[in-house]
């Protein structure tokens, strides 16, 4: 028999499309996931103080697990797994717990190992509460999925901005440079996704980014690449390299290959504490919910319609799932990232094919560490440019949820306190100071879950029979 290729459409889910559009688009996802997934890795690893070695097996590990369990959510094994364009990555959700428990443990391989061994406990807590995910359905309507949307993309409006301005942990933070590269990247995209047609529009985002890439250097060979600023601690003039300059010792650096290593710092009797347990199987449940809502805006901004039970139960069963097979590796908890939620929202590209090239990309990076090392030194404002709207892009899919059924006075009144004061409240942890910490741990930080909460219980307080005319 004589086999037949079916090309289909980028805003399809199912189907092939062309080899080299399908790279294209994989690749702006993971340019648009890359720092983030090894943010969560370099702090937590720095705060447990482990050495360098360690650290870059742990870094290298994180990249080959994100696309793994990207390609178990995109393909599914049973009941793991939604079947949609999910993007996973080490979680910046958990850094808040994290931190925590590192400092009320110490620092130390034992006080990391405790964390992973938390994270493998947690995992499998909520891989069973996926399996009793649709009878919990009736708690997640629009109004309240739409409102935990709009808080996610909220709480990364901000994260968004400071790349855009090159890093407020660089001095120079908000430069004329770096704002000048987040706006050419930013102006790019703009153009390619609205004034051109074909492949040149519907990846954008990566254009945008190699036109970023591109200027940078050209600004590297006519610029200073230096800058001076005293250090407040021991007002000593010191002499920084400027955060847009691309550094291309860290691809000199890299090794072509290296083998992944499997539990590469050991385990003993040590590293099982409630310390660590309590605090980060709770935030495993909040983690779920988020991924509730990750879920619910890619069916809504990519596929316009709601998330199915099956859906949205195997996508929170593989966020659980994938985190204890990370922990394998030392890696952190393994969930859905928000970052790319709002690159789908904003292109409409749901091919399950072109997500993978993408995941496979990650698997690649974790083998290569040349390949990832190109992508590693993309400077802060160059993501910015691309981030500022796909941020954004959240924000919309939560209002277009809200206000799929319509807006009622009901509907005000739940969104308004929950972004209000929910979203209000963790978003500035300040105010939670004077609680217990578990609950500044747990509430502070992003705003999505107290936002996520208070949604639900109004959702539930507040009839539809009894709403105001």
């Amino acid at each position: 028999m004589q086999k037949k290729q079916n090309y289909s459409s980028p805003y399809q889910l199912e189907g092939r499309i062309p080899l080299g559009q399908a790279i294209l688009y994989g690749l702006q996802h993971v340019m648009a996931m890359f720092v983030g997934n090894l943010t969560p890795v370099l702090l937590i690893t720095g705060a447990c103080a482990l050495d360098g070695g360690l650290q870059l097996q742990i870094i290298q590990n994180a990249m080959l697990m994100a696309g793994l369990i990207t390609l178990l959510q995109i393909f599914t094994i049973g009941p793991v797994g939604a079947k949609l364009p999910i993007v996973m990555g080490t979680s910046s959700g958990f850094i808040g717990v994290c931190s925590g428990v590192a400092s009320t443990m110490g620092q130390g391989i034992v006080t990391y190992g405790a964390i992973i061994f938390a994270s493998f406990i947690g995992g499998l807590f909520e891989t069973v509460l996926g399996f009793f995910l649709k009878p919990l359905r009736r708690f997640f309507p629009s109004l309240v999925t739409g409102t935990v949307v709009m808080a996610i993309g909220l709480s990364l409006i901000s994260v968004g901005i400071n790349s855009f301005g090159g890093g407020n942990n660089n001095g120079d933070f908000g430069s004329l440079p770096n704002l000048f590269v987040g706006t050419v990247v930013l102006v790019t995209i703009i153009l390619l996704k609205h004034f051109t047609k074909g492949v040149t529009s519907t990846a954008s985002i990566l254009i945008g980014i190699v036109v970023g890439y591109i200027v940078c250097g050209i600004m590297g060979m006519i610029l200073p690449t230096t800058y001076q600023y005293i250090d407040p601690n021991t007002q000593e003039t010191v002499t920084k390299t400027c955060s847009w300059v691309l550094d291309f010792s860290k691809v000199s650096d890299a090794s072509w290959f290296a083998v992944p290593a499997f539990m590469p710092f050991g385990f003993s009797k040590d590293m099982i504490d409630l310390r660590a347990i309590i605090p980060i199987v709770i935030m495993f449940i909040v983690t779920a919910v988020e991924t509730v809502g990750d879920t619910s805006a890619i069916t809504e901004g990519g596929l316009a319609r709601e998330a199915t039970d099956k859906e949205l139960s195997g996508s929170v069963i593989c966020d659980g799932l994938g985190s204890s097979i990370a922990a394998f590796f030392g890696v952190l908890p393994n969930t859905s990232f928000s970052q790319n939620v709002g690159l789908i929202a904003m292109t409409k590209i749901v091919n399950l094919f072109a997500i993978s090239t993408g995941a496979i990309f990650l698997v690649l990076c974790g083998l290569f560490p040349k390949l990832a090392a190109i992508i590693q030194m993309m400077p802060q404002s160059v993501l910015g440019g691309a981030a500022v709207m796909m941020f954004a892009s959240i924000v919309v899919s939560g209002i277009q949820l809200v206000t799929k059924d319509g807006v009622s006075n009901r509907t005000v009144t739940i969104v308004s306190v929950a972004l209000g004061l929910g979203y209000g409240l963790g978003a500035n942890t300040e105010v939670l100071s004077n609680l217990p910490q578990f609950v500044e741990l747990i509430f502070g930080g992003s705003g999505i879950v107290p936002a996520a909460i208070i949604a639900m219980i109004l959702n539930i307080a507040i009839p539809k029979d009894k709403e105001a005319a």
